[in-house]
């Protein structure tokens, strides 16, 4: 039987390693980068999602290259981006940036960018952009003021959360779900298992039976 490529998440992403976990996948190793995000002049989102994935992923290699311990090793990155039009919007860090934010979402539709790298064992970077457009109802002072009062903004990208209280903000969601929560699970799955990694080990009935022993 061939062994599993050992599988590391460059995040510190509580809500990714979540999503991962949903779908039945524990990586071996979170490997967080510390990289600037900050737009470039004039850069689209979607390009922005892109680079900050691809750099990503590409840090946590070094870092794992610096340590000898790349081989047999699968890295997948993600970064999402929240815009109105080319208008990207930050991730809140002050209950200022969130309200902000709600104010500019407040009864428009918004585009929510996933930019995902995967670099495979053998080095080979592949990369997946999903795009998912979300619209919210016209938010109310009152409705803005509660909700920044809640924290749950705090370093999420837009400013909410959508698997949060933010959910009931949403008239109409088009595209992936899961994309908007930060990490799409159908695109993911795909990468990997493009990669040979199998994304059902946890699935079967023996796996399960190991984790109960």
């Amino acid at each position: 039987m061939a062994v599993q490529q050992k599988l590391v998440l460059a995040s510190g992403s509580p809500r990714r390693l979540a999503l991962l976990q949903q779908a039945g996948i524990e990586p071996a190793r979170l490997l967080p980068t510390d990289l600037d995000e900050t737009p470039e002049r004039s850069e689209h989102p979607r390009s922005l999602a892109k680079r900050l994935c691809k750099a990503k992923a590409e840090a946590a290699l070094s870092v794992l290259n610096e340590r000898d311990e790349a081989a047999g090793t699968i890295i997948l990155a993600a970064d999402t981006v929240v815009s109105v039009g080319r208008q990207i919007l930050p991730k809140a860090e002050m209950v200022e940036d969130a309200v902000a934010n709600l104010r500019i979402l407040s009864g428009r539709t918004h585009r929510v960018y996933t930019g995902l790298c995967l670099i495979g064992a053998g080095g080979v970077l592949r990369q997946r952009l999903v795009e998912t457009r979300v619209r919210f109802k016209r938010l109310t002072r009152q409705d803005i003021d509660t909700y920044a009062a809640s924290d749950e903004w705090r370093g999420k990208a837009g400013g909410y959360a959508i698997q949060g209280l933010a959910g009931s903000f949403v008239v109409r969601l088009v595209g992936s779900y899961t994309n908007v929560v930060g990490l799409p699970l159908y695109e993911t799955l795909a990468l990997l298992s493009g990669e040979g990694f199998d994304v059902y080990a946890r699935w079967r009935p023996e796996a399960a039976d190991d984790v109960a022993a």
